[in-house]
């Protein structure tokens, strides 16, 4: 079963890449990231793992563009993953006073 989800995952590839490019290509995006247990590389326990969201939806000011959100995860809620996340992102930002959105 794995294998069929690995495969699917490289199957996806240019989807998820292309929700990515449009997602980033808005002139404003909602951020934020929750909390996700994730199982602990060999002890068989869980850990919180961080799971961000970029959301493109301006409608009620009247972008007509599709809503759309990418999702991108982490294991680990340090500052460099939205930084990464966001290093080719050049318009708005509206999210929560986390500080590792302050840069933009």
């Amino acid at each position: 079963m794995a294998d069929w989800v690995g495969g699917t995952s490289q199957l996806l590839g240019p989807l998820v890449e292309a929700m990515h490019d449009y997602v980033m290509a808005a002139s404003k995006l909602h951020a934020d990231d929750t909390p996700v247990p994730v199982l602990a590389p060999g002890n068989g326990k869980t850990m919180a793992g961080r799971l961000w969201a970029y959301v493109r939806h301006d409608g009620p000011a009247g972008d007509n563009a599709a809503p759309a959100v990418w999702f991108a995860y982490s294991p680990d809620r340090r500052g460099e993953h939205p930084e990464r996340q966001l290093r080719e992102f050049r318009s708005k930002l509206q999210a929560d006073a986390y500080a590792g959105f302050n840069s933009y």
